[in-house]
């Protein structure tokens, strides 16, 4: 038996249906920042328990911009989630990152706009360190896993995430490739701040569906092409999920990600917002408790 992994797992509508899934079930956890995406389904692959979200819903009704990502994460802290695991749909900016081909991300460049950034705020400030915002540990099992499951997969890359839901323009796309960014989404950003905030290893497997639009000798980036490559993705994604199972060391060691908020917080305990501390009580309940009982 596995001991210590809880692997959650943000992905793609449908993503735990036929997964193969122990003793699975779909349980609605309430989050104090609103209504996640959909219920969270759990059970276990062999000794590992995963816990799945879709991100945007049944039926892939919510668009990038109005995913509850802070509901998402926070639901899952609930359920005891010790690793995330972002599973994410990509458009690649560079030749050599082909249609059907899978990366694991390790840099994050972060263009969206207007989106809940943060589970803290006034009454509560913390600075969390984002220069590595992936797990090596994670990414690594996770890529290896993805190679198991038969997929062409790049070891590192910088992902760029956008508002969306529109595709870029020519130049935007050209633009991003100057910068250094490799792939391009819309759905990594805030994911990976607020994972590093709830004290969560993340990583993020990249299924490339179609070049991005810096290809001036082809057609613009079209939705059903992308959506073709996805559903061709979806398997092959599920079946790294269940190579990564397999992976994961008998024993989980403690991250130090996992210890996040230790130097993060800002505010004195006398100043906290107690509203606040409450809605926090499982992202950040583990140094929250010590700050109150020490104020």
């Amino acid at each position: 038996m596995a001991q210590g992994w809880h692997i959650g797992v943000i992905g793609g509508s449908g993503l735990a249906d036929g997964i193969g899934l122990e003793d699975a079930q779909d349980i609605t956890v309430r989050s104090p920042f609103g209504e996640p995406s959909g219920p969270v389904t759990t059970g276990r692959i062999g000794a590992v328990r995963f816990s799945f979200v879709a991100r945007h819903g049944a039926g892939h009704r919510i668009p990038p911009s109005a995913v509850n990502y802070r509901a998402n994460i926070d639901v899952l802290k609930r359920c005891g989630v010790t690793d995330l695991l972002s599973l994410s749909a990509i458009g690649s900016l560079r030749e050599e990152l082909a249609p059907g081909h899978m990366i694991t991300i390790d840099q994050l460049i972060d263009r969206t706009e207007g989106r809940a950034r943060s589970f803290f705020g006034p009454g509560l400030v913390a600075h969390v360190s984002l220069a590595d915002p992936v797990c090596p540990r994670l990414a690594g099992l996770v890529g290896e896993a993805a190679r198991a499951a038969g997929a062409t997969v790049h070891p590192r890359g910088c992902y760029i995430a956008i508002e969306g839901p529109q595709f870029s323009t020519r130049a935007e796309s050209a633009m991003y490739r100057a910068w250094g960014a490799d792939v391009i989404g819309m759905t990594a950003m805030p994911e990976a701040r607020l994972a590093r905030e709830a004290e969560l290893p993340y990583a993020l497997l990249g299924m490339v569906t179609d070049y991005d639009a810096w290809r001036e000798s082809e057609a613009g980036v079209e939705a059903a092409e992308v959506f073709a490559v996805m559903k061709a993705n979806a398997d092959r994604a599920r079946a790294a999920v269940r190579q990564l199972a397999a992976l994961l060391p008998a024993d989980r060691v403690a991250s130090p990600i996992d210890r996040a908020l230790d130097h993060a917080l800002a505010t004195a305990p006398s100043a906290q917002d107690p509203a606040l501390v409450a809605r926090l009580d499982a992202v950040a309940g583990r140094v929250l408790r010590g700050t109150r009982s020490a104020g």
